[in-house]
């Protein structure tokens, strides 16, 4: 059969490292409060000259060397992203030129910090179809730029970076790599939970994040749970021979609430937020490659993924490496 095999990844982050420490010297906040609420200690923010096509690019061509092929032979990038660089054309277009393989498919995904997993899942279904043989599925954020940074409860969640994957279509056996199931699913009455206060139709300008905290939680969790055991039903795998769990990482006790609601061993899952924070739709690229590179996500395992954002968007998927 036909899968998108994930054949390698990569990552970058920012130059300039702020910790928890020196946020409490710019907002009302502690590194105590930021860690008992959060799990957050340090983030990474992009300075002048790093926009999010120069991470995604960075980390696409650390993916590719990781694949071992060249650039010309990708014939479709995705990139999720709610911080493209400019309204139009899309970033993935840049990208593209960046990497200097002109001719196939680019386009951006927005589904904030579900983008990657609806990226991936676009990928996946254009692989198997024959549009393309190998894909660049690229997270890349630059979130710092839509902060309100005087509100101590929203400018400590996230940082900037970028995480992207090379797909690959291959015949395998049926217990051989590639994604096995992924779902996917939106809810817009909940906007208002978390958003952004502008845009080019409506205010005419960028406009600064906005979240009710402890409705996006409880929504978060049981979320996730569900979208989760949907897609172990499709890929009729059971939770307890899942490897690994590469959640969004979002909030150190929303992670800690769906392994517990699914019975999951909290040493499954992967977790960086202490040390990237909210990147949105680079999380999860960017958990994985730090997971791959430490050696502990390894060819065989099977790895979840799972992600839910502002929308509300949340999807999961389910591969075997």
């Amino acid at each position: 059969m036909i899968r998108a095999v994930i054949t390698g990844s990569g990552s970058v982050l920012p130059a300039q490292c702020v910790t928890n420490d020196d946020l409490a010297q710019r907002v009302d906040t502690t590194d105590e409060w930021i860690q008992e609420r959060t799990g957050i200690r340090q983030r990474y923010i992009a300075g002048e000259g790093e926009t999010t096509s120069s991470l995604a690019t960075g980390a696409a061509r650390k993916a590719l060397e990781d694949a071992g092929i060249d650039a010309s032979e990708i014939g479709l990038i995705i990139l999720a992203t709610a911080t493209p660089d400019h309204t139009f054309p899309a970033t993935a277009t840049q990208v593209q030129a960046n990497l200097g393989c002109r001719g196939g498919v680019a386009f951006d995904v927005h589904a904030v910090c579900s983008g990657f997993l609806y990226a991936l899942g676009t990928a996946d279904s254009l692989l198997r179809t024959g549009m393309a043989k190998k894909a660049l599925v690229i997270g890349a954020e630059t979130f710092s730029r839509i902060l309100d940074w005087e509100d101590r409860t929203t400018c400590v969640l996230f940082g900037d970076g970028a995480g992207a994957v090379v797909l690959e279509a291959k015949d395998v056996e049926e217990d051989g790599p590639g994604i096995l199931a992924t779902r996917l699913h939106a809810d817009g009455e909940h906007r208002e939970l978390l958003y952004v206060d502008g845009g080019p139709s409506t205010t005419g300008e960028v406009g600064k994040l906005r979240m009710k905290g402890r409705e996006v939680f409880r929504h978060a969790v049981v979320n996730l749970a569900d979208v989760l055991k949907e897609v172990l039903e499709d890929a009729s795998i059971d939770a307890a021979d899942v490897d690994w769990v590469v959640p969004h990482q979002a909030n150190a006790r929303i992670l800690d609430a769906t392994a517990r609601k699914l019975n999951l061993a909290p040493e499954k899952v992967i977790v960086t937020v202490d040390q990237h924070a909210n990147t949105s739709a680079a999380s999860v690229p960017l958990a994985l490659d730090v997971a791959k590179k430490d050696g502990r996500i390894k060819p065989g395992d099977l790895v979840m993924f799972e992600a839910m954002g502002g929308g509300f968007t949340w999807g999961a998927s389910l591969a075997r490496m």
